[in-house]
């Protein structure tokens, strides 16, 4: 990791967009959140979920995604540079074509999926779930991808 992060200091995307490009986080309320390296296992589901996704919507008036795309939370109608959490989940549809621009989503998806991994799966289960759920995505799902579940 080469970026120094302050822990008292409150990071926004205008901050995020400056870090190294093959570094990969998270902002949650301003916190950064590094982003390990997902196991195969995890990969192997993300690209079979992408892939159903994809050709499902295909030919419907919504798009799907595969990580790495920011996902921006503003609290309110604040300039990109200002939003305080941005997120990169593994899978998400978007109905609001309006939502879309080059840097990503601006809003809340209305579907996300995660894959759970060993060092994410707390944050994703508590955290990012009471997060999403303030911003009205209107469908969360976790898959634990050694135990065969699905939470929505």
């Amino acid at each position: 990791m080469s970026l120094a992060i302050k822990q008292d200091q409150i990071y926004t995307y205008g901050d995020y967009q400056s870090w190294p490009a093959d570094e990969h986080w998270e902002l949650i309320d301003g916190t950064p959140y590094a982003m390990t390296a997902p196991k195969l296992i995890h990969q192997t589901i993300v690209t079979a979920l992408g892939a159903q996704l994809y050709n499902y919507f295909q030919d419907k008036p919504f798009s799907s995604f595969v990580a790495p795309v920011d996902v921006r939370l503003p609290e309110a109608d604040e300039d990109d540079d200002d939003i305080k959490t941005t997120l990169q989940p593994d899978l998400l549809v978007v109905c609001d074509k309006n939502k879309l621009d080059d840097n990503g989503c601006r809003g809340a998806p209305d579907w996300i999926i995660e894959v759970l991994s060993p060092s994410t799966a707390l944050k994703d289960m508590h955290s990012k779930r009471d997060l999403y759920e303030r911003h009205g995505v209107r469908e969360y799902r976790l898959v634990h991808p050694t135990e065969r579940w699905i939470m929505v």
